[in-house]
């Protein structure tokens, strides 16, 4: 069973294997040969016979044994929650973490990325969207000579050059030890005896060795004898083996598995199955109780029903940064949605489903403004699957549009906190293009969306969407009276300025927008950024002391209220003035901090723009080799970012500075060779290096090895050659 993969490195995002992996040993061989092969391998087989662990298996066998040809890693795109196509391209993007700031095609930012990188892609779960899938996988082969992918699908690609591996169920051997280990990891007393062997055997063969109808039968072994599983299965469920007409077998006995398992349900756990299947991906108690709890289904009873569907098999728990979550096998799950469509329920559970996601994300909203903001980000990593499905459930009813633009605009920190601004953009595009009849009177939603758009739009470097934007907000604010949505209009157009080098005009804004704030009583990290913004206007424009007392107060602030994410971006600006002062103590100090917030918020922008005066600052304190270093790691930040420190001279002249005076100490050649050394390291080698130095990480360099690291940082007489 699928564990939910953590979070990227330069190396790869495959999950832990959550069990013992049982036989299949034929298979892994076998595929590993494909591989060898081909540049796309797709292992098909009817839902639950080991396809996903298989390729998993597979994959980390490549990983180990082929690091050579796979020298950029394997990585994992998990596809099942995918609904929207316009997402998939957004899906890939994200398993490989890149993070782009711009308004190119995520398909142009996928192509760039894997170029001229040699790696493994594994694909699961692909088949409500196998055309699009295939015309993506398509394009990046044909782009991408050092790619390859693994895909593990119901049917392959039908792709050229493509070889299908048709996975059976296991051989009656294997089908037995899969089902010993299941039972015994379920109840460790459980054990294969002369008495109960032969029915085991049975067992195994009347299941057609179906390895998800062998992980179900094990979690009833742990109430019922082997014999009584037996009986069940033979007594209620012949009739279900006869299946269709044109029904594969193998389908029929799948379908027999879960539909034995769902009849051995009490009628409670099969209610609770049913209403569970709307969930998108992962959920927690929290959101079952709320969702599914209710006729027929006290909350107070979802607690125990859920541990009672944990031990048949049905739940997956998961050991999550936000806690236990739980999830439901895809071929599960589409069972269930379909008793709860027979039930004439759907529709309700869908309004549950995304009445409790607009409620967390005004929650998450509220609670970024305060020490629970690293958590709220994790929080809606985690629970993207079902934002987007309510997402979905929202813009696809014109009657209730207003609350997608409304989830969509109070998801603003996702998008511009968390290094999602191309996909927020999808999603505030789409909801603001929505027909939305019955919307009258939910202006202050479209307001919101659109400021947010301006805001997301601005930092993706698009001035003439992002003015439109603001300028529709500003209007419509002033004729609803609405001085809220006006102050956020003000500061993002102040912003836009701030990014387009109008220093002057910048100041103006960003100025009057803290002067509505304070009028409305509003106070949140909008607000404190707005005053940050400012600082940084004044500090381009040569007034270091307003621009300090702007960020001390918001620093005072941040500490004060347990905010971090806008406090690094005040450090930035005082780091900025330190140096300027000649203190580059004091500015590196400022910028390492600066440099972990950015780095646990994934926030690109910020951490590349600390990077780059950190660069500024090394070569100030006598060591322009290390500078060269940060340099480089910044520039290939740069790459994923979108566009370069948003055209501007003033937020780009860190840079420039860096480049000539590291550059004039160890010559264009030695520059080169150490911000090549830059390029080579990952993102958390390089964050540790930043922080600590070139002694803290000296083999965590990324593709190629490390290369030229130092025991310690040495002045510009005594660089060594790093080639």
């Amino acid at each position: 069973m699928r564990q939910r993969p953590p979070r990227s490195t330069d190396r790869g995002n495959l999950p832990s294997e959550p069990g013992r992996f049982v036989g299949r040993g034929a298979e892994l061989a076998g595929l590993g040969r494909l591989l060898e092969a081909s540049r796309l391998v797709t292992v098909t087989g009817v839902g639950g016979v080991g396809k996903s662990r298989l390729v998993l298996a597979a994959a980390r066998s490549a990983a180990e044994g082929a690091q050579e040809r796979y020298c950029d890693g394997v990585w994992l795109a998990e596809l099942a929650t995918v609904r929207d196509p316009a997402l998939l391209e957004l899906a890939l993007a994200e398993a490989f973490g890149l993070t782009d700031h711009t308004t190119r095609p995520p398909r142009t930012v996928l192509a760039e990325h894997l170029a001229e990188r040699r790696l493994l892609l594994v694909l699961d779960g692909f088949e409500q969207l196998v055309d699009e899938a295939a015309a993506l996988v398509r394009d990046l082969l044909r782009r991408s000579p050092g790619l390859r992918v693994l895909a593990a699908g119901r049917r392959p690609l039908a792709l050229d050059g493509e070889l299908a591996f048709p996975l059976a169920p296991p051989v009656p051997e294997e089908a037995l030890a899969l089902l010993t280990a299941r039972a015994a990891a379920a109840d460790p007393s459980f054990a294969v005896t002369d008495a109960n062997r032969a029915a085991l055997v049975e067992l195994c063969a009347r299941l057609d060795g179906i390895p998800l109808a062998l992980e179900l039968a094990a979690g009833r072994l742990r109430a019922l004898s082997p014999d009584q599983v037996l009986a069940r299965l033979e007594d209620r469920f012949a009739l279900l083996t006869g299946g269709a007409r044109g029904v594969l077998p193998r389908h029929r006995t799948l379908r027999t598995a879960i539909g034995w398992s769902h009849e051995l349900c009490t009628a409670q756990e099969r209610l609770l199955w049913a209403r569970l299947s709307v969930f998108a991906g992962p959920f927690d108690l929290d959101a079952a109780e709320y969702v599914c709890a209710g006729a027929g289904l006290p909350v107070a009873e979802v607690l125990d029903l859920v541990g009672q569907l944990l031990e048949q098999s049905l739940l997956v728990r998961e050991e999550t940064a936000t806690g236990v979550r739980y999830r439901m096998l895809e071929t599960v799950r589409v069972y269930g949605a379909g008793w709860l469509e027979s039930t004439g329920d759907a529709e309700r559970l869908r309004r549950r489903h995304r009445d409790w996601y607009v409620g967390l994300a005004t929650w998450c909203e509220l609670e970024w403004f305060g020490p629970r903001q690293e958590e709220v980000a994790a929080l809606v990593e985690a629970e993207l699957p079902n934002l987007r499905l309510a997402l979905e459930c929202c813009l696809d009813e014109p009657s209730e549009v207003h609350l997608g633009r409304y989830l969509a605009g109070t998801l603003w920190f996702c998008w511009a906190g968390c290094g999602r601004l191309t996909e927020g953009r999808h999603w505030l595009d789409r909801a603001l293009e929505a027909p939305d009849e019955g919307a009258a009177g939910y202006e202050d939603s479209r307001l919101k969306a659109l400021w947010v758009l301006g805001y997301v739009a601005a930092l993706q470097g698009d001035a003439v969407a992002s003015m439109r934007a603001l300028h529709e907000c500003r209007d419509g604010a002033a004729e609803s009276g609405n001085r809220v949505a006006a102050a956020y209009a003000v500061h993002r157009l102040g912003c836009l300025a701030l990014v387009s080098d109008d220093m002057a005009r910048a100041g103006e804004l960003l100025g009057s927008a803290l002067r509505r704030y304070r009028e409305a009583g509003e106070l949140n990290s909008n607000v404190l950024m707005c005053q940050v913004e400012l600082a940084m206007a004044r500090a381009f424009q040569g007034e270091p002391a307003a621009a300090r007392t702007l960020c001390e107060e918001v620093r005072e602030i941040c500490e004060e209220r347990g905010e971090r994410w806008t406090k690094a971006y005040a450090l930035y600006v005082l780091a900025y003035g330190e140096l300027d002062a000649g203190d580059t103590r004091g500015a590196r100090r400022l910028l390492t901090e600066c440099v972990a917030i950015n780095h646990a918020f994934h926030d690109l922008v910020g951490l590349v723009l600390a990077l780059e005066l950190l660069a500024l600052v090394t070569v100030a304190e006598g060591d322009p080799a290390e500078a060269a270093v940060l340099q480089g790691a910044a520039e290939a930040m740069w790459g994923g970012v979108g566009l370069r420190l948003f055209g501007s001279g003033y937020f780009n002249a860190p840079r420039l500075m860096c480049l000539e005076r590291a550059g004039e100490l160890l010559g264009a050649e030695r520059y080169a060779a150490y911000a090549a050394e830059g390029r080579r390291l990952s993102r958390e080698a390089l964050v540790v290096r930043a922080q600590h130095g070139p002694a803290a990480a000296p083999r965590a360099a990324g593709r190629g090895g490390p290369r030229g690291a130092r025991a310690t940082r040495s002045t510009a007489a005594d660089q060594p050659d790093p080639a």
